[in-house]
């Protein structure tokens, strides 16, 4: 393709005479003023002759958009996914063992139940100065804000083993939960910065495997690290002070590993779609908020992406308490079960991260998995008071299968319909909203399991979650991110700069107008 751009300085003398018309392209005029025309004819055009193409000879190459993966995109997808299974880990070790904690530390359930519920109410408020944080310093100061508050909430917890000290465990949790906020929403960035179109979907289910991860650590290794010794309260200290200093030193690491390793972006971008968006030079964080929230899909989407993942975390906050309900003195099957919901689901994850790079099926996709989830949910409800252990480990296999197999999903799709919105921002939203339904279906579940019994609760969630397929089924799917990716660009995207190579309109001439000052 050979170009050349017309200025109105050096316009035909019959453009000079007439300012509203510029050079005839195929008989057309095309209006100018204060704007330059990019004027883009192939070589093999039918009706350009050879002195029109001669005329058109380029003053400037235009350079083409590069892109190129980097072998260290799987170094910082590794180091992100393990400090986020940390945090992970650190938000389910109470719950998991409540009647153990409840126990060491004289205190009610629902004291307990607060250190789960913390992770929550702490995400609401900060999200937006972390998503701001992210957006304008970028991935690197993130993570080595999570993963640094991630080491000092697990140190501090070193220092409360002891019976009086539950105020200094409940403060090391909520230091926790704040290095929560900086690592919830950076999956779908961390995903998009560094890897190809390809492969995106499938870095964005591995980055929040590691979380899934770290919460089936979480349901696995206190029951098995802090044992029931209610009897011995010198030796259920000494335990719980094991589990804490292991984890640790385990963050200790991790927060070495970011610090050395953790790059902002790779030297050339992954994607046409990020490449794109890197060269958006203006952003206003307001603007894009308003522009989410304008939305009406993505305002759905995060209705909805709440509803489910919110139902997840009241399911796994309060999971020991339906165990101990119906099978006495069962708190190591009662994690092995939490950790069967959680594995489950990484391999829902993997399996719909795969499904989504390979059809880009997000809409039909994400409303099955919900539907789906809705059905586990049913059957786990139903079926968790027949006394038969084996069962309810089948059962909340199938409802984690579907439930945390949703979680990639969720941002992928928010990711597609907000494009080029920034991906922390709308994956920090649909944070938020997960925390607030979390927040709220743990309080209203554990007071109706506490009145009425588990089953109860189980039903009150399953009706939320019927109501947020309800909502998947409205949302429009529009797919821009893919749509850019794949050179399918509607005529008010603003995405290609003038530098990049512009699409050839048939009959290979390109109209785009750029606006231009007058010299």
């Amino acid at each position: 393709m050979e170009s050349e751009r017309y200025h109105d300085s050096h316009l035909s003398e019959h453009a000079v005479n007439d300012h509203k018309e510029g050079p005839a392209i195929n008989g057309t005029p095309t209006e100018l003023g204060d704007r330059c025309v990019q004027v883009c004819v192939d070589p093999g055009t039918p009706g350009a002759s050879p002195e029109e193409r001669q005329a058109m000879l380029p003053q400037d190459e235009q350079k083409p958009i590069q892109t190129k993966l980097y072998l260290k995109r799987f170094v910082i997808l590794t180091i992100f996914s393990m400090y986020s299974l940390v945090n992970a880990f650190q938000w389910i070790q109470y719950s998991i063992i409540t009647n153990i904690f409840t126990h060491f530390y004289n205190v009610s359930n629902d004291k307990i139940d607060w250190l789960s519920v913390v992770y929550m109410v702490a995400y609401v408020p900060l999200i937006f100065p972390a998503t701001w944080l992210l957006d304008k310093k970028g991935l690197r100061i993130t993570a080595l804000l999570g993963s640094g508050l991630n080491c000092v909430g697990a140190w501090i917890k070193c220092a409360s083993v002891r019976p009086d000290l539950f105020g200094v465990t409940m403060f090391a949790q909520v230091i926790c939960s704040i290095a929560q906020v900086f690592i919830l929403g950076l999956p779908s960035r961390v995903a998009s910065v560094w890897f190809g179109p390809k492969e995106v979907s499938t870095a964005c289910a591995t980055a929040v495997l590691g979380n899934q991860v770290g919460t089936a650590v979480g349901f696995l290794l206190p029951p098995i690290l802090v044992p029931n010794t209610a009897d011995d309260l010198d030796l259920m200290g000494h335990n719980i002070g094991i589990m804490f200093y292991g984890t640790a030193a385990i963050s200790s690491v991790l927060f070495v590993l970011v610090a050395l390793v953790f790059k902002e972006k790779p030297p050339l971008p992954p994607s046409q779609a990020q490449a794109v968006q890197q060269e958006q030079e203006v952003y206003s964080y307001k603007q894009s908020m308003i522009n989410l929230f304008r939305s009406v899909p993505f305002v759905l989407l995060l209705i909805s992406y709440g509803i489910l993942t919110g139902s997840f975390y009241s399911v796994s906050t309060l999971l020991n308490q339906m165990i101990m309900t119906y099978y006495k003195g069962e708190e190591v099957n009662a994690g092995r079960i939490g950790l069967t919901l959680v594995v489950a689901g990484m391999v829902g994850s993997i399996i719909c991260g795969f499904w989504l790079d390979h059809t880009k099926t997000y809409k039909q996709t994400t409303l099955m998995v919900y539907i789906l989830s809705f059905v586990g949910m049913v059957v786990f409800t139903f079926t968790l008071d027949l006394q038969y252990l084996l069962i309810v480990f089948i059962t909340a296999g199938v409802l984690g299968f579907f439930m945390t197999g949703y979680l990639p999903l969720g941002f992928e799709f928010a990711v597609e319909i907000t494009y080029p919105e920034p991906e922390g921002t709308s994956s920090g939203l649909l944070n938020a909203s997960a925390q607030i339904f979390g927040i709220l279906f743990t309080l209203a579940q554990g007071k109706l399991m506490t009145d009425y019994g588990p089953l109860a609760g189980n039903i009150f969630l399953s009706a939320w979650i019927f109501v947020g397929i309800v909502l998947t089924a409205l949302i429009k799917s529009d797919l821009k991110r893919h749509n850019v990716n794949a050179g399918v660009t509607k005529m008010d995207v603003k995405a290609v700069p003038v530098e990049s190579p512009t699409e050839l309109v048939p009959n290979g001439i390109d109209y785009s107008v750029h606006t231009e000052s007058r010299i």
